[in-house]
């Protein structure tokens, strides 16, 4: 299935690879695009159905820069006993698509706790087409660079528990495939510094790049000196992180003049695209020149000095994408004699933005996997003045901080607002802090930028928020305070709020409450917690209590599945009296840790537990086992026939203990040994049948009243454990389980005779050879031996 094969149509999806895009040089020399296709592929996985996040299938990718194209192969196909299954039943198979952090999923529709963000993501349906195998196919043009997450599922089930090894199960094994093309040698655009092109008939596009450092407020693209054969027939195009799109930021030159394209608030420390696009129909040639200039926001109305020789300053990284482009550190490129390259002197009418404030670092301290708290220096307590935002940076690390929950608490000391309405406003925005402008910093939102809004005031002093799976990077927090008044929100005059802040990030929403369990969960080597939860309890911190298990119906179903083991004082009494001492003791183990471990094992809140959880469930498991070993070893009466018939008691033991060991949950752990015992006791029964010529036991009533009865209560309890129970009904037909194979023990345990007091011992006769004994009630198969005329018959 990892063949290369299958994916010869998807490379007919892809763009060619001259024509469409064409890069141009360092200094106006004309470069054809070229591009390189990169591949890869992930194991096949098999799907569950959809539970918690934790029964998901998460995938992880890595789309390099400059791609233009991203095509993902995704193959499903069943299984059953190793081979095709075609008989499989169909099910949907649903797969998530995020860039950044994996997708926060909710296809039950359940409630998410309060303060939480969900961020967004793709899902996509599969269905078959085939009937063992199914292909679809999920293009992303011109796709963000860095992570991509995949997660797929099966559709929720009706919770069945059947036994492993029962039947040959269906499987559905997921594979995805990715095929990206990317475009290699874009001309990189140095701020302030003028590109010239010339577009040839048969080009249509020109592509550039040009990376935005920190601190920059304002990206400014200019298309000069357009001359075509109609005016100047282009489109100018930007997008951050990735070519531009169909639907990115426009301008149409032909209706703009001077043809500038602003970005107010660019995201920090990534590259911007340029795409020059000529418009459909237009013939000849059409000549440009490119220029960028950015606005440093820490100096107010500056342009970026188009030349900055040192790292610290331009904060560039060393692949530009371009042959002969700038180095950190190095002069700026030569001018060719194609084109000229030259700074761009600063306009004077350019408009005013807003200083950007100082940005105070978190420290960051790492207690443990996804347990990581950001301390401010000089805090907690943080002091917002009114004349200005107070503007905090959370660095969160690639990969490694994306699979938990970003959490932030804000708390206003409503003492520090001098009886004055304030209210502190925080925006958290990834990769740019929103400080523009008041109105911005209330609504928290932009044409281009969405943060997230907290609020608190002197009513609602503690805001939280939550977001599951963040995408890593920089995060920045703006805190300002605005006073209320009748025309809405004003700058305040002398007040200075004081907020305790407090940013932390945890595996999972508050460890997923009392009736859930965080698990930390891993994909190769990448890892991420999840919530799984339990008592019916459901939503991604287990807070949705709309099928939620009430406490009397847990009390009642602990009380079921502990005190249906009572169920095995009858056996235990009967084995007593029958002088089954070693079968007693079995009993007695069984009903003890089967009670414990049941208490031990509930979902909700009416637990406990006298040992380790596992430790409990090995010993009930055990003594399970050896109650139908030493039930049906003791139906073949092996005593008179082997004389060291107790070996096979511990034979069995130290068998069954190695074969729970091994598989705790196996079909062929009950019933090996069943089968074995059953088999002993069958030879046993053969060899008397042959020996005495009649049929063992010889009474009717012993068939009647006790073998078949008995048979028949153990054959329903193997029925009903193998194919009526489910997780909604454990409780009631696990505990009929217990009841059934109890009693089956009850009427199953062969009779012992006891010797009457009555009847004294037989003489013994004297003379050469030897005595042989044999018990007529026990051949008889009767319970009591007082139905029995004559105790023994010894003959010589």
């Amino acid at each position: 299935l990892c063949l290369p094969l299958l994916l010869l149509p998807l490379l007919l999806l892809l763009p060619p690879p001259a024509g469409e895009l064409r890069g141009a040089g360092g200094a106006g020399r004309r470069v054809h695009g070229l591009f390189v296709t990169d591949y890869f592929t992930r194991t096949p996985r098999k799907l569950s159905p959809f539970r918690s996040f934790a029964s998901i299938e998460l995938f992880h990718f890595h789309i390099p820069e400059d791609t233009v194209i991203a095509v993902w192969n995704l193959i499903t196909f069943k299984e059953q006993g190793g081979t095709f299954g075609d008989q499989c039943p169909d099910r949907s198979i649903t797969v998530y698509f995020r860039s950044g952090a994996p997708s926060v999923i909710n296809p039950l529709h359940t409630h998410f706790p309060r303060d939480t963000a969900v961020p967004g993501s793709f899902a996509l349906t599969l269905t078959w087409t085939l009937p063992n195998r199914t292909t679809g196919v999920f293009n992303v043009t011109s796709p963000l660079p860095g992570d991509w997450f995949l997660a797929a599922h099966l559709p929720k089930d009706e919770g069945k528990i059947s036994v492993k090894g029962l039947y040959e199960e269906c499987q559905y094994l997921f594979q995805p495939q990715l095929i990206v093309q990317r475009l290699v040698n874009i001309a990189v655009l140095y701020p302030g510094y003028v590109t010239e092109q010339s577009m040839a008939p048969h080009n249509r596009s020109c592509l550039y790049k040009v990376f935005v450092p920190s601190y920059t407020s304002r990206v400014l693209v200019e298309v000069l000196r357009c001359h075509g054969a109609e005016g100047c027939p282009l489109w100018l195009r930007v997008r951050a992180k990735a070519p531009p799109l169909h639907n990115s930021t426009a301008l149409d030159c032909r209706e703009h003049s001077p043809c500038q394209l602003a970005l107010d608030l660019p995201f920090w420390q990534h590259w911007y695209y340029v795409l020059v696009e000529k418009h459909p129909g237009v013939p000849g040639t059409v000549s440009f020149q490119v220029v960028v200039q950015l606005t440093d926001c820490s100096r107010l109305s500056l342009a970026r000095p188009p030349f900055l020789p040192s790292s610290a300053s331009m904060n560039m990284p060393h692949s530009f994408g371009s042959a002969g482009g700038l180095g950190l550190g190095d002069s700026p490129p030569p001018t060719s004699p194609n084109g000229t390259k030259h700074p761009v002197p600063i306009p004077t009418n350019s408009p005013a933005v807003e200083r950007c404030w100082p940005v105070r670092p978190t420290l960051r301290n790492e207690l443990d996997t996804f347990s990581v708290h950001f301390y401010i220096f000089f805090g907690p307590n943080v002091s917002v003045p009114p004349d200005r935002p107070a503007v905090f940076v959370i660095n969160l690390l690639p990969v490694l901080d994306s699979g938990g929950v970003l959490n932030l608490e804000l708390r206003l000391n409503v003492s520090s607002l001098c009886g004055e309405n304030v209210t502190v406003f925080g925006c958290l925005n990834h990769e740019v802090p929103l400080t523009s402008s008041d109105n911005a910093s209330v609504t928290c939102e932009t044409e281009s930028l969405a943060g997230f809004l907290l609020s608190v005031n002197a009513t609602a002093s503690l805001s939280r928020l939550r977001i599951p799976y963040p995408q890593t990077g920089s995060w920045y927090l703006s805190l300002r305070s605005l006073c209320a008044t009748e025309h809405g929100f004003e700058p305040c005059t002398n007040v200075t709020a004081e907020v305790y802040l407090r940013a932390y990030l945890s595996p999972c929403i508050n460890d997923c409450g009392i009736y859930g369990q965080c698990k930390l969960l891993r994909t190769n080597n990448y890892l991420y917690a999840a919530c799984e939860c339990k008592a019916g309890w459901n939503g991604w911190g287990c807070t949705d209590n709309a099928e939620a298990f009430s406490y009397g119906f847990q009390l009642l179903s602990t009380l079921l599945l502990c005190l249906s083991n009572v169920m095995f004082v009858p056996p235990v009494a009967i084995a007593v009296r029958s002088h089954y001492l070693l079968e007693a003791a079995v009993y007695i183990f069984t009903m003890f840790f089967s009670t414990f471990y049941h208490a031990c094992d509930q979902p909700g809140i009416v637990v406990f537990c006298i040992m380790e959880y596992d430790v409990l469930q090995f010993c009930d498991f055990l003594g399970s086992l050896m109650s139908v070993w030493v039930t049906v070893i003791a139906m073949a009466r092996l005593q008179p026939m082997v004389k060291q018939a107790s070996v096979l008691y511990l034979l069995g033991a130290m068998l069954l203990s190695m074969a729970l060991q091994m598989d705790r949950h196996g079909l062929w752990n009950l019933l090996g040994p069943s089968l074995f015992a059953l088999g002993i006791m069958a030879i046993a029964w053969t060899a008397r049948t042959i020996r005495r010529r009649h049929c063992y036991p010889p009474t009717w009533k012993r068939w009647a009243f006790y073998l078949c009865p008995g048979a028949l209560i153990a054959a329903a309890a193997v029925l009903l454990y193998a194919f009526v129970e489910t997780e909604e009904n454990y409780f009631y037909i696990h505990s009929i389980w217990h009841l059934l194979i109890a009693g089956s023990v009850g009427f199953l345990l062969p009779p012992r005779a006891k010797p009457s007091g009555r009847l004294g011992p037989l003489p013994r006769r004297k003379g050469c050879g030897y005595q042989l004994c044999v018990n007529e009630q026990e051949e008889l198969g009767l319970v009591d031996p007082a139905v029995a005329s004559i105790n023994s018959i010894c003959t010589s």
